[in-house]
């Protein structure tokens, strides 16, 4: 029987209650294993507005440049501050992504190498669930590495 060893661990991250569920469990593999960790979150590309732009007199939308800057800020904040659970790791690696969740978090651990990725899921179902997947379902179908998936029911 093989001895898989999880030396570069990829921890998924979001503002969701399964996150902090899943940072006790990331907390705990780093310790078993004396892994490295890195963090990733990912912030949707900022939407164009609508707000005084008409379109019947060609004006197009516009993108506010402040508005992606004060969400990368308050991502890294975010990262910053869950980092600070993870004193006992080799080391700790931050990683803030703007992109498809699923994309970003399968390039991050592509990129960096990770032996597991640990996130949680938010449990959709039915209709909800039909609508927006799952992100966790695709990257378990798309990693090249073991996937760790902490159940939806995290309240």
């Amino acid at each position: 029987m093989s001895s898989h060893r999880f030396n570069r661990i990829l921890l998924a991250v979001d503002d969701t209650p399964c996150t902090v569920k899943a940072i006790d469990y990331a907390k705990d593999l780093v310790r078993e294993f004396r892994s490295s960790i890195a963090l990733v979150t990912v912030v949707p590309p900022t939407s164009p507005a609508n707000y005084g732009a008409d379109p019947l007199l060609g004006q197009q939308p516009i993108i506010v440049p402040e508005v992606s800057e004060i969400q990368q800020e308050s991502a890294q904040r975010f990262l910053e501050s869950i980092a600070a659970h993870f004193e006992g790791a080799q080391e700790v690696f931050l990683f803030n992504k703007v992109g498809h969740v699923r994309d970003e978090i399968l390039s991050t651990a592509t990129e960096w190498t990770a032996d597991l990725i640990v996130m949680g899921s938010n449990g959709r179902t039915g209709f909800e669930h039909f609508i927006s997947g799952s992100v966790s379902e695709s990257v378990i179908r798309k990693a090249n590495c073991p996937v760790l998936v902490i159940p939806g029911k995290c309240e």
